[in-house]
């Protein structure tokens, strides 16, 4: 199927000062404008021209392999262009008033390290899985299946580079609560987006967080998921790595690099949730995403020497290596909070456990106080850790993985999607999400096991495997910052001055 639909993508995804990237893009064999912006607090226009596009083919093929369009149009990357998410905007008159755009995007890395300079590491594998150009992504959608292979190579959904602002934006919806999720379904609607726009993407989780960073005088060094292996020169001196928003998808390469990291005396801050869920593998050439998940007994390295790159949770007890073990936290025992049935008039914030805390620093709460709610701080999905109460106060167990000395500093309810609240119908012959994670976590998915897993939190707090790891342990902490409340970008300051001046002591 040949498309005249105006769309576009760049290749590669991250590149650095003299590298080459090419637009590839289709269009209805018309000139359109190109513009090229780094964006941040503010909209740097860098670059502005004009090309031709030409339609191409897309199919369903493009899913797992790709678009391989030609290139319409190259550039190279001028010294002068700070590290940062550029990106790439096509337009041409329409048939409306409104001119026809589409949106692209590369990264630029920083050319050298600035130890006083927070590395953003954007979620590129999260866009890729989430991402349904050509009709398929890692999810079922109500009668579409999964693909297992999902292709870099293609434009980003409508809604994951760019959004409009205001009500259903957000699947966490801000103000009274809405637990049918109707706003965000009639924006999806009303401007062509995506029906997983709300799940990934620049737009609803870095783009809000870097543009408060950058308004509040961080200067932030980018990289993509695939740098963290690619180019392990980043961290050379580096103290501190973000990760931001919704940041479910890690390579092995990715948890080796990091882990090291923070072992070695580097900080990291986990400014999202979801983190690290899924294991995949990142192939042909970084141009392919694979992550069988529930389907992990078709993945070819099953019972092979390879089997511990077998891409399912990171909690499977076929891996050994729960995400705990790296962020404190886990999906396993977190889930939703603000979603439809889940947590759905839940309060969007924590309830303070150590208001001693270096972290909450110059910010005047006690214990018992509940932060960040105004701004929904904690929605959509959430992480936490298997806990006990003494003497009143949370602590970890350990017995997922999380370690010893994780100091819980917030705790907010979740709960995960089983056969009833689901937002998308669990079809026969299926197991929930909660019978999966019980399944591969605790053996089986009896009423009982998936009791164990039944209620979970989203979990503030701190390790120290050499260095300072923090977790907020939820997606929607970007938005704490973005809409102003004042307690969580005190923290978020102490966090960033602190773990970018030592190594945190």
């Amino acid at each position: 199927m040949v498309t005249s639909d105006l769309l576009a993508y760049c290749w590669p995804q991250s590149v650095g000062a003299g590298d080459d990237v090419a637009i590839h893009a289709s269009g209805p064999g018309v000139e359109v404008a190109v513009e090229i912006a780094r964006v941040g607090a503010t909209r740097e226009v860098v670059r502005r021209g004009t090309m031709s596009v030409q339609p191409q083919a897309l199919g369903p093929e493009v899913v797992a392999e790709g678009c391989d369009w030609p290139a319409a149009a190259h550039l190279t990357v001028e010294p002068e262009w700070r590290s940062g998410y550029y990106e790439v905007v096509l337009t041409h008159d329409g048939p409306g008033p409104e001119p026809v755009e589409a949106v692209a995007f590369f990264v630029v890395r920083p050319a050298a390290t600035d130890p006083a300079r927070p590395l953003i590491v954007l979620a590129t594998n999260t866009w890729c899985a989430y991402n349904d150009v050509g009709g398929q992504n890692l999810y079922r959608s109500f009668d579409v299946p999964p693909s297992p292979v999902v292709s870099f190579r293609r434009p980003m959904a409508r809604g994951f580079l760019r959004r409009v602002d205001g009500p259903g934006s957000r699947v966490a919806v801000v103000g009274a609560p809405d637990p049918t999720m109707t706003a965000h379904v009639t924006l999806m609607l009303e401007e062509g987006y995506s029906s997983w726009f709300g799940s990934a993407g620049w737009s609803g989780w870095e783009g809000p967080f870097v543009a408060w960073a950058e308004g509040e005088g961080y200067g932030l060094d980018h990289a993509t998921n695939a740098d963290l292996v690619d180019h392990p020169e980043l961290l050379d001196g580096r103290r501190l790595v973000l990760s931001v928003g919704h940041d479910e998808y890690w390579t092995a390469g990715m948890r080796d690099v990091i882990e090291g990291f923070a072992r070695g005396g580097g900080n990291v801050a986990f400014l999202s949730g979801n983190t690290a869920c899924w294991q995949v593998r990142i192939e042909d050439d970084g141009q392919t995403l694979v992550g069988y998940k529930e389907s992990f007994r078709d993945d070819p390295v099953l019972g092979t020497d390879h089997q511990a790159e077998l891409t399912t949770l990171w909690s499977d007890a076929l891996l050994g290596r729960p995400e705990n073990v790296m962020t404190g936290v886990s999906f396993m025992r977190g889930g939703y909070h603000r979603i439809g049935r889940n947590v759905g008039r839940g309060a969007g914030g924590y309830t303070v456990q150590r208001p001693e805390h270096w972290v909450f620093e110059g910010t005047g709460v006690t214990y018992g106080d509940l932060i960040g709610a105004d701004a929904v701080t904690v929605g959509y999905e959430c992480d936490g850790c298997h806990l006990e109460v003494r003497d009143g106060l949370p602590f970890p167990t350990g017995l997922d993985g999380t370690p010893s000395d994780f100091e819980i500093l917030g705790l907010a309810p979740a709960e995960h999607f089983d056969r009833h609240n689901a937002l998308r119908p669990v079809h026969a012959g299926e197991l929930s999400e909660i019978e999966h994670f019980a399944s591969r976590v605790l053996g089986g998915h009896d009423p009982d096991e998936v009791a164990r897993l039944r209620h979970g939190h989203a979990v503030m707090g701190v390790h120290r495997p050499g260095g300072v790891v923090f977790t907020a342990g939820t997606t929607e902490w970007p938005w704490g910052c973005a809409n102003r409340d004042p307690v969580i970008e005190r923290i978020t300051r102490n966090l960033l001055d602190r773990l970018t001046a030592s190594d945190g002591a």
